[in-house]
């Protein structure tokens, strides 16, 4: 709120100076006029002529023959159906595919949704089924070095016999 209220004293002084200088500018403005008439009038036509020349006459039709020459030629309108038409165009995308293909529609393999379903009992399973065969393989290797702790024992005493 108090930015607020700043900027507009600030505003307030800055108007007040431009008043000030335009004050200035007018008082001293019928000094100089006072003192220099002809040169007033002289630069008055001047910037009369300047304005003379940045004349366009649009909407109105002169007598003078003069104004005639700084009158703009008329504008055509331009065809509203031309451009209409070019903004539908534009809008309008082509169409990629004109018949719906039923083989583009439908899944590659039909039974997705039920994998789908089915894959979190899957992975249940899946790590179920690695510890049954991890057990199997311990078994069996306990297995193999019950036969094989058999045969080395048997092969010692092969060794011991023959001695």
């Amino acid at each position: 709120m108090e930015r607020h209220v700043g900027s507009l004293q600030e505003q307030a002084l800055k108007r007040k100076e431009r008043l000030k200088a335009l004050r200035d500018k007018q008082i001293h403005g019928r000094e100089q006029e006072d003192e220099e008439p002809e040169k007033k009038k002289a630069s008055l036509e001047e910037t009369t002529e300047e304005k003379h020349r940045e004349l366009k006459l649009r909407n109105y039709t002169p007598e003078d023959e003069d104004l005639k020459e700084r009158q703009v030629p008329k504008a055509k309108p331009a065809s509203v159906e031309d451009k209409v038409k070019d903004q539908l165009e534009a809008a309008n995308p082509e169409p990629i595919i004109e018949e719906v293909d039923l083989a583009n529609l439908a899944p590659r393999k039909p039974d997705w949704d039920l994998k789908r379903d089915v894959a979190k009992k899957l992975e249940k399973l899946e790590r179920r089924t690695q510890r049954a065969i991890a057990e199997l393989i311990r078994y069996r290797l306990r297995g193999s070095e019950e036969v094989l702790a058999e045969a080395v024992g048997a092969a010692r005493e092969d060794e011991g016999d023959s001695d």
